[in-house]
């Protein structure tokens, strides 16, 4: 299991109890996180294989995995339990993430410092092995995925338009609940004004 998956001990232990239920679901878990207060909370992100979850698909997902908690018991206390998508900025915790994202710009941080950082920002080139690649502005480095202690999608324009795109190719976007969509040019295209929104 990936330090990025499940960081802290309670983390772990969580991730062994969930995963086989979510996994079950015919979902992959994404991350879990366990945080404290006076209200502790049990955030985890899951999305299917393919890519793509639903916010029913949350839904049963926390239904399965809160009656699975309630009998393993791994809190004592009370807490609440949250499941989302991983987003459209999402995290990369798995290997396998830097392949599916390779070309999309991401933030990458190390446990150790590697040649005088720890920070790194560029665009993913995938991995060879157990490396991720990233190209930065001195080039392209890989780092070992052991190496990595945080690693998420930066939220670009390109992001945004791919991610909207396979979702509509995929059905999960109704076009018929939205009021019109309308395409906006970059400056250089069109001198045009944009059109005012229309009042309901």
């Amino acid at each position: 299991m990936s330090d990025m998956i499940a960081k802290a001990t309670i983390d772990r232990r969580l991730a062994e109890v969930i995963t086989p239920v979510i996994e079950d679901l015919g979902f992959e878990l994404v991350r879990v996180r366990y945080m404290g207060g006076k209200t502790p909370t049990v955030q985890i992100m899951a999305d299917r294989p393919e890519g793509g979850i639903e916010v029913d698909d949350c839904g049963v997902i926390s239904t399965a995995v809160s009656a699975h908690l309630d009998v393993e018991d791994p809190i004592e206390e009370a807490y609440t339990l949250e499941v989302s998508s991983p987003g459209i900025d999402r995290p990369l915790t798995r290997l396998k993430d830097f392949d599916a994202w390779e070309g999309y710009e991401a933030k990458i941080e190390t446990t150790e410092m590697i040649d005088g950082r720890r920070r790194f920002k560029g665009i993913l080139a995938g991995v060879e092995g157990s490396e991720v690649l990233i190209e930065i502005e001195e080039g392209t480095i890989g780092l070992q995925f052991d190496w990595l202690s945080d690693a998420k999608l930066v939220l670009t324009e390109d992001l945004i338009r791919d991610v909207l795109r396979s979702r509509k190719d995929a059905g999960q976007i109704d076009e018929s609940q939205f009021d019109a969509v309308e395409t906006v040019l970059d400056d250089d295209e069109d001198d045009t004004p944009p059109k005012a929104p229309r009042e309901n």
